[in-house]
This record gives C-alpha cells, structure tokens and sequence, in this order.
C-alpha cells in the first residue's frame, strides 16, 4: 500500500488495472465520470463537485484517497460510504482471480470502486487520480470532464523532478475531444497543457482565466465550509467545471450555491483547516507538500493568537528541508510519528528541524504530542496539526 510503504508500492503502467477491469467485465464503461488531478486541491475539488451534484439531484459516486480514518470514506455514493458488506463480497468472490493478476492495493481499490459505481447505477461518479495521472490506475476511464488543479513539486522520485516532468504526467488525463478545466495558469506549465489539449483535440479553459471576474467577496457568499484562502482557487475551479458540465447535467444557481455551503454535510469531507477543538482552539490541515504548506503559513499568519503550539509530522520518503524551511520559527513545535512504516521518526525530525531554527521536543505518538501541546496552552493560543496526512488523521 503505497500510502503505508511509500514508492516501492507504487506500480507505473495500467496493465493490471485493465486486467481487473476485464475481469469484472469493464464496469468503468458502465458509469459517467468527471476526472480530477492535480498536486494540491484535487480532493477539496473531487468534493465540492460531486456535493453540487448531490444537491442538483443526480446519484452521485465520489472515489478518492487516502482516508483519514476508515478505509471505506474513499469509496462512497451520495456522501455514504460503502458497506462493509460489499466489501466483503467482493473480495470473496475475485481473491483468486486478482491472485494471478498480483495488484496493488491501490489497483484493487479502483476496482471495487469501479464494480460499486457500476453496481450503484450512479449517474456520475468522480474519479479522483491517486499519483500523477498518465499511469495512475484511475487512468481507464473516459470521462466528461478532466480537471487539473495545480502543478507542485510532490512525488519527485515517482513524476519527475521538474515541473514541467510533473504537468506532463499530469497532463496524461487529457483525452480525445474531452474538455478539460485547469485550475491556475502556471506560466512554468502552461505549455505542457494547451500541446497536449490540442493532440488531443480537446477544449481547454483555465479557470482563473475564465473566472477572473469572480472576486473573492463574491466567493465568500457562497458560505464555504472549507476555510482556508487557498479554496478561492478550488471555487473558481469547480465554478468553471460546472459551466462545462451544465450541458449534460443541468445545475441551478440555487443547487450550486446549496452543493458549496453543503460540502462537509454531503460528502464527509474533513482535515481541511478544520476546527478540531475550540479549547484550546486546534485546526488541523492535510496541506503536506511545499505548496500545501505554503497555503497553511499564509493562512496561520492572518491569524490572531499569542502562542502558536504546532504538532508536526513528516514522512520519511521526501526531503522535509523543503517543507521545514517555510514553517514559522516563532513557534513551539511537537515532533511526533504517524502509526505507519513511511513516517520519519520523530528524534530525526526534531534534529531536522533544528538546521532551519525551529525548536521544541520530539513525542512518542500523536496522541501524546497533542496532548503536551493542549496542556502547555495559554489563554488565546492556538495548536495546529499538519505536515502529513497521517498526522492529522490520528489527531481527527
């Protein structure tokens, strides 16, 4: 599982997944789809999409990874995640022919995932890429819409170390005649887009571009639930999404505005700058790549609080000086290491840590870091949990 293990998990071309869609008499070609990637957005996007779709009344699947705290928030229709049973069966009835095709645990995931929609009748399901997008096993569908959020440096040693080797395994979702939104114009990658878009004969828009004049007091009456500056660009994203997809799939005003407020009731999103505690106040945030803390610093720097207490994580697969040179140094950090073997252990991080002037102790577990930091609390401080995924999920 290459979120527990890291790249040697991580399978690069879409054979087994064919096979295990021919195995199951190809259930991708049984469903609608809009598909989604991109190096940070992708998930808040994947949600809010199919929460306005929810609310304009279509049955809706969602598939995304990774899960915070049960395996089944990855696979779900119209917010409800899959039964257990269906899991079980499912399991039960291809375990020996999927022994002979050897998946990974992801290429199983997009097959149940894939068998459930079918099964479910949905009239659209989003289809979230788990890495990159050209070979991500996500990659056998031919949807209605692709969407690229953003391009930045995540997954190196796997997509390329560049950003253009990046946007070109991004890129690799756009299909023949199939219109493709991408979320910000990055003067880097642009090019990589619109070449590919035009091999592909496919229409493309940036959302930023098309949605300029969408200010962002014009996005906050929306009444997101996500906070965090960083989703104007993801509004702005799905804004553009739905204008394309209102020619096969009529949305009103009212069922945008009500699929946005509605976000986290319909479709269980979480860990984005999400209020885990209000005392002593603790937000939590899944941002973990360069980009992603950027938007996290930006966001904790407009806001009021004394002390800043921050529980921090890592995973030991990617260099974290790139990440730990943006973290505030006026804070006092709680060093700790997610419940999974990728984790880097949190004595090294601290030493880590310590080269670019950020100080505090290391902890055993999470749970115990963010216990010390609740404790060392004053009136009016603030605890914040991120650096990993998994960090936060065991905070949650």
């Amino acid at each position: 599982m290459f979120q527990r293990i890291g790249p040697a998990a991580y399978k690069a071309d879409l054979d087994n997944t064919i096979a295990i869609c021919g195995a199951l008499h190809h259930p991708e070609k049984k469903f609608r789809s809009i598909h989604i990637a991109g190096t940070n957005g992708k998930g808040s996007t994947s949600h809010l999409l199919a929460s306005i779709l929810q609310e304009a009344g279509y049955k809706t699947g969602l598939y995304t990874s990774p899960h915070l705290k049960d395996f089944r928030e990855r696979i779900r229709v119209n917010g409800e995640m899959i039964p257990k049973k269906f899991i079980v069966k499912f399991v039960d009835a291809h375990k020996k022919t999927f022994e002979k095709i050897e998946p990974s645990f992801f290429e199983w995931t997009v097959g149940l995932a894939f068998d459930f929609f079918a099964r479910q009748k949905v009239d659209i399901a989003i289809i979230e890429t788990g890495l990159g997008g050209r070979l991500d096993s996500t990659n056998v569908i031919t949807p209605e819409l692709s969407v690229i959020t953003n391009i930045s440096y995540d997954h190196m040693n796997l997509l390329g170390n560049t950003l253009k080797k990046i946007a070109g395994e991004k890129a690799g979702i756009i299909k023949k005649n199939i219109p493709v939104v991408i979320g910000e114009t990055q003067p880097e990658v642009k090019n990589v887009f619109i070449t590919k878009a035009k091999k592909e004969n496919a229409p493309i828009i940036f959302a930023d571009v098309a949605k300029k004049n969408i200010s962002d007091r014009q996005i906050i009456k929306f009444n997101c639930p996500l906070k965090g500056n960083y989703q104007f660009r993801n509004i702005r994203t799905v804004l553009a999404s739905v204008d394309l997809l209102r020619k096969n799939f009529p949305i009103t005003e009212k069922q945008l505005h009500r699929g946005i407020k509605n976000v986290v009731k319909n479709t269980g999103l979480r860990g984005r700058w999400e209020t885990i505690s209000k005392k002593p106040l603790t937000i939590c945030d899944t941002g973990h790549n360069e980009a992603g803390i950027r938007e996290v610093v930006a966001q904790l720097n407009k806001m009021k609080f004394s002390e800043l207490h921050f529980v921090l994580g890592v995973v030991n697969d990617k260099d974290p000086g790139k990440v730990l040179r943006l973290l505030p140094k006026k804070a006092q950090y709680y060093f700790c290491k997610a419940k999974l073997p990728r984790a880097m252990d949190a004595d090294e991080l601290r030493k880590r840590a310590g080269e670019f002037g950020l100080s505090g102790k290391n902890y055993s577990s999470v749970k115990n870091a963010l216990k010390a930091a609740r404790k060392n609390t004053g009136k009016n401080d603030l605890v914040f949990v991120g650096g990993s995924t998994f960090v936060v999920a065991e905070a949650i």
